[in-house]
């Protein structure tokens, strides 16, 4: 009897060691896959014609957005189903325009550490 108890706690660990490797490589396959795709999409919107500069939320699928097309500055809506033009911009009637390093990504290339140590300068000590 007291036997059958240790080999049911043991089958009970392993059971459990188990179960750990599993979730624990599925966040590696995770974490992986996730660093692949961001790759690849930076990838892709890099060095385009076309760029967001800024974007505003009114509602919930409801925006505003200023857009780079070549030169030129265009302000449009963007709601579920439609995107319409609300009028063109010089870059002159722009208050803030993002420098060629933010689309370059040198922001994107930031880890999560540095991130944290940033916020945690924000907060004041007490």
């Amino acid at each position: 009897m007291i036997v059958m108890d240790i080999f049911s706690g043991w089958n009970s660990f392993f059971q459990l060691i188990g179960i750990l490797l599993i979730f624990l490589f599925v966040l590696v396959i995770t974490y992986v896959t996730t660093r692949w795709i961001a790759g690849y999409q930076q990838g892709v919107m890099k060095n385009r014609n076309i760029q967001v500069i800024e974007t505003f939320r009114i509602s919930n699928n409801k925006f505003i957005q200023i857009i780079q097309v070549g030169n030129k500055y265009l302000l449009v809506s963007v709601c579920k189903d439609t995107m319409n033009t609300l009028a063109e911009l010089a870059e002159e009637d722009l208050t803030w325009k993002p420098s060629t390093e933010e689309f370059q990504g040198k922001k994107m290339n930031e880890n999560f550490q540095e991130i944290l140590n940033r916020l945690k300068d924000k907060i004041p000590r007490k």
